[in-house]
């Protein structure tokens, strides 16, 4: 008879949450870093734990890339319709290749998904799964493309690509790696990473399904009471890194229009994306050394048509400007003498560029810029 009565109050506040649409129908569409520790379920349980509902699928093989999750199980569950979000996860090194790579190989294929969920899913959204650089850089692809050998240079460009695909294909983007970035300079004690130095570890994976519920719901994760197993104190942590990346600054991450005009392109050849759109006005890449002073480094305009000006803190130690193209190639050298420098930008091509702030004692923070 208690059993029974338990379940018959349970069952009522299931459905007075219901009720109150707190009940989100999520697909994940993704690979191992979704798979690994269960990603989908640990959302629900935090979810359940802070008074909401989710109800979850998944395709998750190991390594699958977005051009086989157009032709795989992947697009039948989605043009099965009823989904609030479809969220999208790359294999985690592609989006950080070479520029013309990433064009061939990411970006057609991220769209055609991306028109299948609004095509199917009128009231639902698209929400790309922003991932993380490697622990120490991708060390397998750095002798190719240099910017690679660093976890600052991969998680920098797998920040720009996934902010671009959510902007150029009007999809909303949860800023995992953001957070990851964060933990890292302000955290370090807390280690997100599995020993290949890749996958996530249990409170990697927390990171990721507080960023999640925070994104699905709207809601501050500060009302999440579930961890998995980690210390509070780190759970506590992780929370209001969270609420700092992710809840104070929502809007940026979330769907910019609320167009439902989407076609489902995967009967058709594949589009050419016009890359030249890209705005990386919003995008600041800082290193770790420098925490506390990030807010206080400005480099505008940016994009830029001519002259770029860096404008550094009061009694800042950088000395240097060094800045390169994509492949890591260094094309010139800038002294910086003064608390504000500005320098030409007009004999270089049309394109995307890395700027980087060096001090006396190699500590530095980089800038992905636009020409």
């Amino acid at each position: 008879m208690k059993k029974l009565l338990l379940f018959s109050v349970y069952f009522s506040l299931l459905g007075l949450i219901w009720a109150q649409g707190e009940h989100k129908r999520v697909l994940f569409v993704g690979n191992s870093y979704t798979e690994v520790n269960n990603l989908p379920l640990m959302v629900q349980r935090v979810a359940e734990s802070a008074g909401s509902v989710l109800e979850y699928q998944s395709n998750t093989p190991g390594g699958c890339r977005f051009s086989q999750h157009c032709t795989n199980q992947s697009m039948n569950l989605i043009r099965q319709g009823g989904w609030d979000c479809v969220v999208l996860q790359e294999q985690s090194q592609l989006p950080s290749f070479p520029q013309s790579q990433v064009e061939e190989e990411v970006f057609p294929y991220a769209q055609r998904l991306v028109d299948s969920v609004y095509a199917h899913n009128p009231d639902g959204e698209a929400m790309f799964y922003m991932t993380w650089g490697r622990k120490n850089g991708d060390q397998q692809n750095a002798p190719y493309f240099p910017v690679l050998g660093t976890y600052e240079g991969m998680d920098s460009l797998l920040y720009e690509r996934y902010l671009y695909m959510a902007r150029q294909f009007d999809a909303s983007v949860c800023p995992v790696g953001r957070v990851w970035r964060y933990l890292r300079a302000n955290s370090p004690h807390i280690e997100l990473y599995q020993p290949d130095e890749s996958h996530p570890s249990v409170a990697g994976s927390y990171v990721a399904a507080c960023a999640f519920y925070t994104l699905l719901f709207h809601r501050s994760p500060l009302s999440i009471t579930y961890s998995p197993g980690i210390e509070e104190r780190d759970a506590s942590i992780i929370r209001e890194a969270v609420q700092h990346v992710v809840f104070d600054t929502l809007s940026f991450w979330l769907r910019q229009s609320t167009d439902t005009s989407h076609v489902d392109t995967t009967q058709h050849d594949t589009t050419q994306v016009d890359t030249t759109q890209i705005d990386t006005t919003q995008v600041g890449i800082y290193g770790n050394q420098f925490p506390t002073q990030q807010s206080q480094f400005s480099i505008y305009p940016n994009p830029t048509v001519d002259v770029l000006t860096v404008s550094l803190p009061p009694q800042s130690s950088i000395c240097v400007a060094i800045l390169s193209d994509m492949s890591g190639r260094k094309i010139r050298s800038i002294p910086l003498t003064t608390d504000t420098s500005t320098f030409s930008l007009s004999n270089l091509p049309k394109g995307i560029y890395m700027l980087t702030l060096v001090s006396p004692s190699d500590r530095y923070i980089t800038h992905v810029i636009k020409r």
